[in-house]
């Protein structure tokens, strides 16, 4: 049987409806705060893009030129500084910023710390202070920061929602979970804990898309 067409009148009413709700859901869109508007110093002078992190970043398990910073460098056409050392804790990373981050005049930094202190039994309190401590070093010299999220198993710790939680209070733009299903992935691992090149490979593509963006909006502001 032939469903009957809608009479004319009751399209004619929908009509408001329909274009009601469209307006809305482009009002809400353009309103919503992007989070790299509220990236501090979004209007940075000045000129590297580093990475600074533990093993994480300076690449254990691949070949040089295989870490997920050389990686990245390639998908933006971005030079990226790795300022990554095996066994860093959030500790001993804050103790080397000056000579590694402060003094490069950095424009943006790509801070993935944690998993170190993590492994080492460090309190979750500790290193949210000392991520804190880096990302206001960082701030100071005129930077930006992009933080690096994690989620390590822990009972008593959720390390997801203190990266959350660091990047909004403090005005780093977050990307989250960057090791989501390489750590459980034994192709895309060097050993337990290391991604391999292809793991770097995943990071760093994780990492790219977020930064140009960030990249393209600072340029707006300079």
């Amino acid at each position: 049987m032939r469903r009957a067409a809608t009479p004319p009148a009751r399209r004619d009413r929908r009509l408001p409806i329909v274009i009601g709700a469209i307006a809305a859901a482009l009002l809400v869109w353009l309103l919503w705060p992007s989070p790299y508007a509220k990236v501090t110093n979004l209007a940075s002078h000045g000129t590297a893009i580093i990475a600074f992190g533990d093993s994480l970043t300076a690449g254990y398990g691949a070949q040089p030129g295989e870490d997920y910073p050389a990686r990245l460098a390639a998908a933006t056409g971005q030079p990226i500084v790795n300022a990554g050392v095996s066994g860093d804790t959030t500790e001993s990373a804050l103790a080397r910023i000056d000579r590694d981050v402060v003094s490069r005049n950095a424009r943006v930094v790509i801070v993935g710390l944690g998993g170190n202190d993590y492994l080492q039994g460090v309190s979750i309190g500790s290193t949210e202070t000392n991520l804190r401590a880096i990302v206001h070093k960082i701030q100071a010299s005129g930077a930006m920061v992009v933080l690096l999220g994690f989620r390590f198993p822990s009972l008593n710790a959720n390390y997801e929602t203190m990266y959350e939680r660091v990047a909004k209070e403090e005005g780093c733009l977050l990307i989250d979970r960057v090791l989501a299903g390489i750590l459980t992935d034994p192709s895309l691992k060097s050993d337990a804990i290391h991604p391999n090149a292809k793991g770097y490979q995943l990071m760093a593509g994780r990492i790219a898309g977020p930064l140009g963006k960030l990249i393209r909006k600072a340029d707006a502001k300079r």
